[in-house]
């Protein structure tokens, strides 16, 4: 059977973000464990982890979710730190200068710092998020919303707690390398796939991440 594409969760967060308990090493395990290709590490204002799993055996896209004053921003294929707290528009262009695309993160989801959607240089559009409530009507949203700015359209989990890891992820036609995956991206072969992580393991990992601040 041919393959539709590399499976890649765009939006993981590790223990490097301050709100999640996915180390590093769990990332592999349980990418593996969901079939994926690869994962794109985008952790709160940080390269951290991202840059520290590197030189694992599994896809790794470096990343960051950067703060804005007008919500937060993918920023994928990027190695060098991007401040947090400027104007979008200019955190988009100093993520093209470091060769990397702005993917507008869960951009309908008014209780998440949603990006403002009306700027109209976004790279792409993060049309399903598995910590959306209620997920298929947030789905339809920023699928309008892609639709409109005609913006490739992509998905992930938007994981803090290793086990949702894999619940969305985008399935991207391009060769197994980091800059042709971007290039795919920006261009639109991607179809994002997932559905909302069960509320037992949202659960699960708020206690787990309460335990840990004790």
């Amino acid at each position: 059977m041919k393959s539709l594409g590399l499976k890649i969760d765009l939006h993981v967060h590790t223990c490097y973000s301050y709100d999640a308990v996915t180390t590093l090493k769990e990332v592999v395990v349980y990418s593996k464990k969901r079939g994926l290709d690869g994962v794109a590490i985008t952790d709160h204002d940080t390269l951290a982890g991202a840059l520290k799993l590197q030189n694992s055996d599994l896809i790794v896209i470096p990343g960051i979710e950067i703060t804005t004053r007008r919500g937060h921003l993918l920023a994928l294929n990027v190695t060098t730190p991007i401040p947090p707290k400027l104007d979008i528009n200019e955190t988009i262009q100093r993520i093209h200068e470091a060769g990397g695309i702005a993917v507008a993160a869960h951009p309908t989801l008014f209780y998440k710092s949603a990006p403002s959607q009306r700027t109209a240089s976004y790279d792409a559009i993060e049309v399903i998020n598995s910590t959306a409530i209620p997920f298929q009507l947030f789905k339809r949203l920023n699928q309008k919303f892609a639709t409109r700015l005609n913006l490739p359209q992509t998905g992930g989990s938007d994981s803090h707690y290793a086990p949702e890891i894999g619940a969305a992820y985008t399935l991207i036609k391009a060769d197994p390398d980091v800059d042709e995956i971007v290039r795919a991206i920006k261009r639109g072969a991607t179809t994002p796939v997932g559905k909302s992580i069960p509320w037992r393991m949202r659960l699960e990992g708020e206690a787990l991440g309460l335990k840990r601040k004790v």
